[in-house]
């Protein structure tokens, strides 16, 4: 009879990071990859994308920007972990006619249409970069970059603002949303940069890019605001509701790391995100992570007592975590310390190694 165990596992600082699996071998032709031929493959990948017409978007934003009471994410008004000064409910509060903030919501592209030569197709119906949100908020961020503002001119009741960049490079007129949704709206613009890597996106002079290329001071921001706010739940719902209405991912949601392959300190790594086990008959040995999402631990059932280590990496691929585990066929490891997001946790026993994903909110 085998002895069932349940410990409490107190865990270690990193000395070493894993990449992330593919997900169901959608990625595999940009495995092996790196700097250019690995845009050139991630965009092969996503670019067959099912073509929307315009006017059914506010049908498929009820799939894809859903609060969880029912009511339009609104990432213009939405003030996380509290109450927003309104609140719409899809159908009946389309735009429509504006006053003010909190008449109604309309379909807002975060990357302007006039930038890419107005309602060209597909860009202008691609659900990754367009969002509903208020009417009149939309209405003041106009067809102006999305900066960082220190004196604003106009400030939203979520606290989006509108005024002079302060940001180094650009010193124009820009919208700072709030820091919850910069990194939602970086993860935009760099699968934009990638899916049309052969349009002109940079078609007005208020334009942040150079054909599909960032401008310079925009890929630092961007860069900024992902790394700061990293993927959420939020963001993985809706790339999953995305993929099943227009048959194509955002690779920066599925693997933050990337953006730093293509643009940041990492571009010589070749894209790598198979762990592999050397046992060709190797069956999981993680049965069960509960709770999921979890907020102060996690606890892992196994088919059978083992001895190992345990690896969590967060969203960029930083392992925040290592844990030893000894005979043990259950065990809990203490997450408080972490903060909310999406995890990834890998399972190292002798040549086996597994991975499962884990959300923290």
């Amino acid at each position: 009879m085998k002895k069932n165990i349940i410990t409490l596992i107190i865990c270690l600082l990193p000395l070493w990071i894993f990449s992330q699996i593919p997900y169901g071998g959608y990625y595999d032709d940009a495995v092996g990859k790196q700097r250019e031929e690995l845009k050139a493959a991630l965009y092969e990948i996503i670019n067959n994308n099912t073509i929307l017409e315009y006017s059914a978007l506010w049908n498929y934003f009820i799939l894809t920007d859903s609060k969880p009471n029912g009511k339009v994410w609104d990432i213009y008004s939405d003030i996380p972990d509290s109450t927003p000064a309104y609140e719409y409910f899809f159908t009946i509060n389309q735009c429509g006619n504006y006053s003010g903030e909190g008449d109604c919501f309309n379909r807002e592209h975060s990357i302007p249409n006039s930038w890419f030569g107005g309602e060209q197709y597909p860009m202008y119906s691609d659900l990754f970069h367009l969002y509903p949100t208020d009417g009149w908020v939309n209405n003041k961020r106009s067809s102006f970059p999305f900066g960082e503002v220190s004196n604003a001119n106009w400030t939203s009741t979520n606290g989006s603002k509108l005024g002079a960049c302060s940001y180094p490079g650009y010193t124009g007129t820009v919208f700072e949303p709030i820091d919850e949704y910069k990194g939602d709206l970086a993860r935009t613009y760099f699968y934009m940069s990638v899916r049309y890597k052969n349009i002109n996106l940079g078609q007005t002079s208020l334009s942040v890019f150079s054909g599909a290329d960032l401008d310079p001071w925009a890929l630092s921001l961007f860069m900024e605001w992902h790394l700061a706010d990293t993927v959420s739940a939020k963001e993985i719902a809706r790339n999953e509701k995305i993929y099943t209405i227009q048959n194509n991912r955002n690779p920066f949601i599925d693997y933050p790391e990337l953006a730093s392959y293509l643009w940041g300190n990492d571009t010589t790594n070749i894209f790598a995100p198979y762990i592999v086990s050397d046992i060709t008959d190797y069956q999981p040995r993680i049965t069960e992570i509960f709770p999921n999402p979890a907020h102060e631990k996690i606890t892992l059932l196994f088919t059978d007592v083992i001895d190992g280590k345990i690896h969590i990496t967060d969203m960029v691929g930083r392992v925040v975590m290592t844990c030893s585990i000894e005979r043990t066929s259950e065990f809990s490891i203490n997450i408080s310390g972490l903060p909310s997001g999406v995890y990834t946790l890998f399972l190292e026993e002798k040549e086996r190694k597994e991975i499962k994903k884990f959300i923290i909110w």
